[in-house]
């Protein structure tokens, strides 16, 4: 029962984005109940998913290495937050989107992106949560270029641009800990990485930069974080919340795991990570004094507090 909720939490959205556009061009106003109805199905689901708490669930070879899930309490908690936020904007987005061009589209893609962050807080393994960030990275690249404005496409093309790049040096590091340690499951890192010899110890920093500039490019981190005053202030109010809301918290999310279980009370690593924390947080407070648009202001306060995040973990 737990393991067909995981596959369940991750997929169903899925689906039904790909369902919502069709039904969107036979009747507009039970495609917006029908989104309503999809996002309030998704948080009773996720709520259940307490009662199975360290459930595991795999698609075997699926991409390669297979898909593996798991209800973990941090995950958990960071999927209910994530679907209460998905409802709570899909309910204004009905009036707010009611003389909008392409609500097809944006619902469609909307929900593909609760999916896909689903699959990173519930991955058991990087590997599961690199494939859920990409696509979340893309499937979210259309909120960003929604209203189709020349500032909006400018926007959408550096949310794109950070998103690839960061991707791609996240995949770098995926593919140096699988040489070093030979898993990227998440409940083995820690004693892979402490089992390490201490000559390869610079191989595994390497590995973990790529990873941090792969997470922290999604989480909005210096100085990766130049796509995030951008993309808010052209995107829709809804998902503009979500970006600043959870989206930027996955990358988050991946900062913490590689903090976690590759460098526990490494203090040149967590030092690393102050550093760009407190560049970010006082970066963002700044910019958001100077900001005389108010969604770009809250986009640089968003900033801000992902540097405080950020300083916290590394204390």
């Amino acid at each position: 029962m737990g393991a067909a909720l995981l596959i369940f939490l991750v997929f169903f959205p899925i689906a039904m984005g790909v369902a919502a556009f069709p039904l969107g061009r036979r009747d507009k106003d039970l495609r917006d109940w029908f989104v309503i109805a999809v996002t309030g199905v998704e948080l009773a689901a996720v709520g259940a998913l307490l009662l199975f708490q360290g459930t595991e669930a795999t698609l075997a070879e699926v991409c390669g290495f297979g898909l593996h899930f798991q209800a973990s309490a941090f995950g958990t908690l960071l999927a209910i937050i994530a679907a209460f936020l998905w409802l709570m904007t899909a309910l204004p987005s009905r009036e707010y989107f009611l003389h909008a061009e392409s609500r097809n589209r944006y619902y469609m893609f909307y929900l593909m992106t609760l999916g896909a962050l689903m699959g990173v807080f519930l991955s058991a393994d990087l590997y599961t949560t690199f494939v859920f960030f990409e696509i979340m990275s893309f499937t979210s690249y259309v909120w960003v270029v929604q209203n189709e404005t020349p500032q909006a496409i400018r926007a959408a093309e550096t949310y794109l641009a950070v998103a690839v790049i960061g991707g791609l040096t996240l995949l770098m590091g995926l593919f140096l800990l699988w040489s070093l340690l030979g898993t990227l499951r998440l409940d083995a890192l820690y004693d892979a990485a402490a089992a390490l010899p201490e000559e390869k110890r610079g191989l595994l920093w390497a590995a973990g930069l790529c990873c941090l500039v792969g997470f922290g490019a999604k989480a909005g981190m210096f100085p990766l974080h130049i796509w995030l005053p951008k993309a808010h202030p052209v995107a829709p109010a809804p998902a503009s919340a979500l970006l600043s809301g959870i989206l930027t918290k996955s990358g988050v999310f991946g900062v913490l795991i590689i903090s976690r279980y590759l460098f526990w009370a490494d203090l040149p690593w967590n030092t690393v990570v102050l550093a760009l924390g407190v560049v970010t947080m006082v970066l963002g407070a700044v910019l958001a004094v100077f900001s005389i648009d108010l969604k770009r202001t809250l986009a640089c306060s968003s900033m801000s507090q992902i540097g405080f995040i950020l300083v916290g973990a590394a204390m």
